[in-house]
């Protein structure tokens, strides 16, 4: 998406998570205990992966993109799909994203990645041209003007 910015990636948490649960310091009980809310929004609101879960390996994991803002009043706290994610970041300001992956078979559940989305992200884009690029710019509008005479 054009305007995510400011992306956190949590996969090294996840691995130290699961490291400490191959070595017995976390169990199983711990790691997998998404709540029914979360599991509902997955099954309706989740993006199917190809990735095995990590802990059962019998399911792929599902995406929920959980979205939070200001501007979304009693709408924060959503689960979205991806397709919707677009829409809301051409007629939003700014809101953040969550994305977790959920297994629906063991319950495993891990924040992934969060990031920023809306049209703020594309006001920087069309400010920040370069003094080059708009030279050029005006350079081939003169060159066009010339030909026409």
């Amino acid at each position: 998406m054009r305007t995510q910015r400011q992306v956190v990636d949590y996969s090294l948490q996840k691995r130290a998570v699961l490291r400490e649960l191959l070595a017995g310091r976390v169990g199983t009980y711990d790691v997998c205990d998404a709540s029914p809310y979360l599991k509902n929004a997955a099954r309706f609101h989740g993006e199917p992966t190809d990735r095995r879960c990590p802990i059962c390996r019998s399911e792929n994991l599902t995406l929920v993109h959980y979205i939070y803002g200001d501007e979304l009043k009693q709408s924060a706290g959503q689960a979205r799909t991806l397709t919707e994610l677009p829409v809301l970041a051409m007629t939003l300001r700014e809101f953040q994203v969550f994305v977790v992956e959920v297994c629906l078979g063991c319950d495993w559940n891990h924040l992934v990645e969060q990031y920023l989305l809306g049209r703020d992200g594309l006001t920087g884009d069309s400010e920040g041209i370069s003094e080059q690029d708009a030279t050029s710019a005006e350079g081939g509008g003169r060159r066009r003007r010339e030909a026409q005479r």
